[in-house]
């Protein structure tokens, strides 16, 4: 039983052979680890490099390495874009569905208004008052737009009911012309 304690205090744990071991055996500020954030551990993990370094390089190496890869994407990228060109080719030839015609520009637009304004010179400006109803909740919702017109012989004035269409830019503001009156002011 004595000798079974002696094997016992003859162990001796490297905190104990350590000269400055603290009370108890507590480890001292030579042993303990500093305790590290999250990210500082990810920092400290990702800093360990597992290969060779690489010699360092000049600024004409790197910049030469830059421009290779540049080519190289380049490259591909042209012979993606011949590829791809070489399948709508395909796909045009009478295979497949065939493209979309192409469309005239189709008919102007035609407005009805009241001449609002008729002072500028060979121009009238035109409130188009729109009433519709809303899609959800199906409340009358009321809109108006004013649209300047050309009038050539300055023959509508202001209240008259009139039908313009759209026309090429007369102006910097003038889109539409004058078609006809409908009905004159009182």
């Amino acid at each position: 039983m004595i000798e079974e304690e002696k094997n016992g205090e003859d162990e001796v744990t490297p905190a104990a052979e350590s000269s400055e071991a603290g009370p108890a055996g507590a480890p001292t500020k030579a042993d303990a680890q500093p305790v590290l954030s999250p990210k500082e551990r990810r920092h400290q993990a990702r800093s360990t490099h597992a290969g060779a370094s690489q010699p360092p390089r000049t600024l004409e190496e790197r910049l030469a390495e830059r421009a290779a890869k540049r080519s190289a994407n380049a490259a591909e990228r042209r012979r993606w874009r011949a590829k791809s060109r070489e399948k709508r080719r395909a796909e045009s030839s009478g295979e497949g569905t065939p493209p979309a015609e192409r469309r005239g520009t189709g008919s102007p637009r035609v407005r009805q208004g009241v001449v609002v304004s008729d002072k500028a010179d060979k121009t009238i400006v035109v409130q188009i008052d729109l009433a519709r109803q809303h899609r959800t909740y199906g409340k009358i919702v009321r809109n108006s737009t004013k649209l300047h017109a050309h009038d050539e012989r300055n023959e509508a004035g202001t209240g008259d009911t009139v039908r313009v269409v759209e026309s090429r830019p007369l102006s910097a503001t003038k889109r539409w012309r004058l078609i006809e009156i409908l009905e004159r002011a009182r």
